[in-house]
């Protein structure tokens, strides 16, 4: 009897012990086992490491990986290592689905990021949505992505994709009417990401008296750009502003190249904007006085851009200054310094918690400082750079450029 006494009485002791100190009790709470675990933060990522957006699927994965090598090197996620899984998409937007299906219900990775291009990160992020992920994403800031008034999306550049080339509008607008393009020609790209900023710049400087003279979009399925480059030629504008992706971005300079056409205006959504990628495809002194759009740039002070590059150069190698580094790294490379912060702030791994916190306030990444609309489009601008002295630069706006726009030389040879 005795015994059965001093069972009961301790029973009574252990419980009272336990709801009296539970809350004060680190080592009893769940936040205290998450940062003591061993166990590995698993981030699940889908990247086009082949296909047509292989070449900004692997910029990106650089700069995956390298936040991962820098927040390790700070103790991890709450002092739990971050594991990356990445997976091939190979471009298509149906294996990124499949992708993300696998890596959140098979996989149960604790977070996913996201992939490369609006065209896959749109139907992406609709599946973290379907199970409660937040999504951050470096490069999906077409209107579709925005359009399906997700809650959970949050897009790691300052400025939606549609206003892209606004900051083109605004730097032509500023100029005397005198300088400015008298016709102008728009070969688009039928791609959520590259049309429709076009479209928006042909609206604006159509109603500011500036003539189309060549307007078409294309079929993604495009190889041949040869064609289309000769029709825009044919037209003679004075301003050419191409709505593209890498690979016909890439084609459209060559072909103006080997057609000897040099606008007084030469403006590249997507493909001049990497340091690394675009001289290779046409002679870097052939990159001179084209224009296009960026987010990031090597002179930036912003959260943790000094450090970056300089980790960066130490890993990948290339130009100290960090001139060679593709702005796809610095974007992705922001997303994992968004989601530690989102981690730290709400002391937390529970997506539900960090989609909650990023519907607040502002953060912070290399390429800028975000605040989000509730469906994830940011509030900010893009930044015209040009290729000035083999480098791409920021040009304008004057309050953050570091060169002035130059007129485009012939082409090079």
């Amino acid at each position: 009897m005795r015994q059965r006494r001093f069972r009961v009485g301790a029973l009574v002791l252990v419980v009272t012990v336990v709801l009296g100190g539970w809350s004060a009790s680190s080592l009893a709470s769940s936040a205290q086992r998450d940062r003591t675990s061993a166990k590995p933060v698993v981030i699940g990522i889908s990247l086009s490491l082949s296909g047509d957006f292989s070449d900004e699927g692997k910029a990106a994965m650089r700069g995956y990986k390298l936040w991962q090598a820098h927040q390790n090197a700070q103790g991890g996620l709450m002092g739990r290592k971050i594991q990356l899984k990445i997976v091939d998409d190979t471009s298509s937007p149906d294996q990124a689905v499949t992708n993300y299906t696998n890596l959140i219900t098979k996989d149960k990775v604790a977070f996913v990021l996201g992939p490369f291009s609006t065209l896959l990160t749109a139907p992406s992020a609709t599946v973290a949505h379907r199970y409660g992920y937040a999504f951050i994403e470096p490069a999906g800031g077409g209107p579709a992505v925005f359009q399906a008034r997700l809650n959970n999306v949050f897009f790691a550049q300052p400025a939606p994709a549609i206003r892209n080339a606004d900051v083109l509008a605004h730097y032509i607008l500023s100029l005397p009417k005198s300088k400015r393009p008298k016709t102008a020609a728009y070969p688009m790209l039928d791609d959520p990401f590259a049309a429709p900023p076009i479209q928006r710049l042909k609206k604006t400087l159509e109603a500011h008296g500036i003539k189309t003279v060549y307007s078409k979009i294309y079929p993604s399925e495009t190889t041949d750009y040869s064609p289309i480059i000769q029709a825009v030629v044919n037209a003679k504008p004075d301003l050419i502003a191409a709505g593209t992706q890498s690979v016909d971005g890439y084609a459209m300079a060559k072909g103006l190249l080997q057609l000897r056409y040099n606008p007084k205006f030469l403006y590249i959504e997507n493909g001049a904007n990497s340091p690394l990628e675009f001289p290779s495809k046409i002679g870097r002194a052939n990159t001179t006085g084209i224009f296009s759009s960026g987010d990031w740039f090597p002179q930036a002070n912003f959260k943790g851009n000094k450090q970056f590059i300089k980790e960066y150069v130490k890993r990948y190698g290339g130009d100290k200054s960090g001139q060679d580094i593709d702005t796809t790294t610095a974007e992705a490379y922001s997303c994992g310094q968004i989601l530690t912060e989102a981690v730290q702030k709400t002391h937390s791994f529970s997506n539900t918690k960090i989609i909650a916190a990023l519907h607040t306030g502002t953060w912070h990444g290399v390429n800028g400082n975000f605040h989000w609309n509730k469906y994830g489009s940011p509030n900010g601008n893009s930044i015209l750079v040009q290729w000035v002295g083999g480098k791409l630069v920021p040009v304008f706006p004057s309050s953050i450029a570091v060169h002035k726009p130059i007129a485009k030389p012939k082409w090079h040879g």
